[in-house]
């Protein structure tokens, strides 16, 4: 027998009473407060009287007897029994010697009631392939060679730099055989051939769809049961470690979509983890998502809030992310989430706000900002519940951005109609303006917006092949001129033209035909547009960086405003036009610069437009020189976006 850190280790025995918690790591964990949790509980290689093995540790407060099983013991749950501690913390842990990195294991569990369940490690860092349910044990060291991106990611993930994120579902933007359903391009295949295709585009981030363990690929990763372990469909953690690497080396960021709102009811999940509703409310009025037949995290329960906290830090500091984008907020925050009356049980003020769950993100937001300053978190939020986007210490939640959900809606609505029809509606097209600076906004048009029947995007226009194709590149050059971060969903940059199926591949052969081939290099010059432009990104978020023109000529279905610089020469004039009639000889005021060049045209023949409206020499006469107003004249082509510089 020998005395170990503080606890006692009988050599003979298959487990060790040994443990990584002081006093005040309860204290920490039990408040809501342990950031890093991660490094006590799950499973930790150790070296221990020249034994190797591995520490275990979980909470099961309501378990009366906790045992590793796996492979190196049989799936006997007799063999390697854990201590409980004796501070009523509920947490059980030991070092079992001799266990190899890679072992499959699970937690043998008697609960409540005596009930006896096998549950996967929710600490666990590496999981089985599906359909094997098993957690692994895995050591995270890797060799990482992003140091430049890391030191110098401020200026990338700054609220004043470009954000055009690509989101990607991983499993089916690209595939080695798009007839077999069950094989996925590798972490390290996707490396190959994701980077250089994102580079090439322009875009400045991806967002990954949650790559979060989870047991069924219809869910996407939104029903997940591995909040520390990237899903082994692809690899293992280092290898999705070097597709991160790979994306910082070549000036890319990786935001990654996070869950905090729910999870399924596999057997070997969180839900009943130790015969009682551990992780998730036992009050089903709270504790059930009606929606997605999953269950809501606790957020009253220290415990729970230190788990959830310590997931989203995780991923900022082992895979280096530069940002979470967060799960379906509202139903976070709302008590009446999808309830009707009758159905929700009012909060102690009597309103619908679940206040525990509104005081953990705000908790969040302020460790992960403190830890991680250089990143940003992103709410997806589709309500008009103010503060996202304000400062926790000014009584906000403390996000860097927020999807205008309100945006897209609006712009779709407008885009659909007829053009004839549009300047009765110019309302939905330009009151975004009203309300854009009451949050720091990123315009999605996400995953969400084609599935279910809400048809791909080039379907969403109406009128004949070649109306469809001019309104896509008008729509695309709206919102990249638009003030705000952008989010464009995989496949979307070329015009798939069926909506997403996350069993197959994107229509790659479609970039055969001028129309789609031509749509992405229109979006690939938008996005460098909009990263080289100072004034497409520096005010993004700011009043003085947008400046309406001309929204008078409503008749004429043309819309005028500037995208402003911090200094005057960086200025932008953006001409739109949503009808089907061309307008010859057009004449604006505007004031500022005397001279105008056109820089981007979404009629140009390089796009698939018909070429004929270019504007090769503008010219530009003085009404005022004291004001500095001036009248510049030019053509308009129809369906068509024009830039100025």
């Amino acid at each position: 027998m020998a005395y170990e850190d503080n606890h006692f280790i009988d050599s003979t025995k298959l487990v060790w009473n040994y443990s990584f918690f002081a006093e005040k790591d309860i204290d920490r964990f039990q408040n809501g407060n342990m950031e890093n949790a991660y490094e006590k509980f799950g499973s930790h290689f150790l070296r221990l009287l020249n034994n190797d093995g591995f520490y275990f540790a979980v909470w099961a407060p309501n378990a009366t007897r906790v045992s590793v099983i796996g492979e190196f013991n049989g799936w006997k749950k007799e063999l390697h029994p854990l201590y409980v501690r004796l501070d009523h913390s509920g947490i059980w842990e030991g070092f079992i010697p001799r266990i190899d990195n890679g072992a499959l294991y699970k937690y043998h569990i008697t609960g409540f009631e005596g009930i006896e369940t096998e549950k996967a490690d929710p600490y666990a860092r590496f999981a089985e392939l599906r359909p094997g349910t098993a957690s692994i044990t895995w050591q995270l060291d890797n060799h990482w060679n992003d140091g430049d991106w890391m030191q110098h990611r401020h200026q990338a993930n700054s609220l004043q730099a470009p954000w055009s994120v690509y989101e990607v579902h991983l499993g089916s933007w690209m595939r080695p055989d798009k007839n077999n359903e069950e094989w996925y391009n590798t972490y390290e295949q996707l490396a190959e051939r994701l980077v250089p295709y994102v580079k090439a585009m322009g875009f400045t981030h991806v967002e990954f769809m949650p790559v979060m363990e989870h047991p069924y690929d219809g869910s996407w990763g939104y029903q997940g049961t591995g909040y520390f372990a990237p899903t082994s469909r692809y690899g293992n953690p280092q290898e999705f470690m070097r597709l991160v690497d790979a994306l910082h080396q070549n000036d890319v960021g990786v935001i990654l979509d996070w869950v905090p709102s729910h999870f399924p009811y596999d057997e070997h999940g969180l839900f009943k983890f130790d015969g009682t509703h551990t992780y998730e409310y036992n009050d089903m009025r709270k504790g059930f998502h009606v929606d997605w037949n999953s269950y809501i995290f606790n957020y009253s329960r220290g415990e729970v809030q230190s788990f959830l906290l310590s997931s989203a830090h995780f991923w900022l500091k082992y895979y280096h992310a530069d940002g979470i984008r967060v799960d379906a907020v509202n139903s976070i925050i709302r008590l009446d989430f999808s309830r009707k009356a009758g159905e929700w049980e009012p909060n102690i003020n009597g309103g619908n706000e679940n206040l525990e769950a509104t005081d953990f993100l705000k908790k969040m937001n302020t460790v992960l900002y403190r830890d991680f300053p250089d990143i940003q978190t992103i709410a997806e939020e589709a309500s008009d519940w103010p503060g996202m986007t304000t400062p926790v210490s000014k009584g906000g939640f403390g996000f860097g951005m927020k999807w205008m959900m309100g945006w897209m809606h609006d712009s779709f609505r407008y885009f659909k109609k007829l053009p004839e029809h549009r300047p009765l509606h110019q309302n939905d097209f330009t009151f975004s303006m009203m309300y854009f600076y009451d949050e720091h906004f990123m315009l999605p048009i996400s995953h969400d917006e084609i599935v279910h029947g809400k048809s791909p995007m080039i379907y969403k226009m109406p009128g004949n092949e070649w109306e469809q194709w001019a309104n896509l590149r008008l729509f695309y050059s709206y919102m990249f001129t638009h003030p705000g971060a952008k989010l464009l969903f995989m496949g979307n940059e070329f015009g798939q033209t069926s909506e997403w199926n996350y069993h197959s591949e994107l229509d790659w052969p479609l970039l055969q035909h001028d129309a789609h081939n031509k749509l992405q290099e229109c979006v690939r010059t938008l996005n460098h547009l909009y990263r080289n432009l100072p004034a497409m990104h520096e005010y993004q978020f700011d009043k003085n960086g947008f400046e309406w023109v001309n929204t008078e000529n409503r008749k004429d279905g043309i819309l005028v405003f500037k995208r402003k610089g911090k200094h005057r020469s960086e200025d932008l004039l953006v001409v739109l036009n949503t009808t089907m009639r061309p307008q010859r000889g057009w004449t604006e005021a505007v004031k500022g610069k005397n001279e105008w060049k056109e820089i981007y045209n979404s009629d140009s023949l390089s796009y698939w437009g018909t070429g004929n409206y270019m504007n090769e020499n503008i010219i530009c006469a003085a009404v005022d020189k004291k004001k500095k107003l001036y009248e510049i004249k030019f053509d308009i082509p129809a369906l068509a976006a024009m830039i100025f510089h």
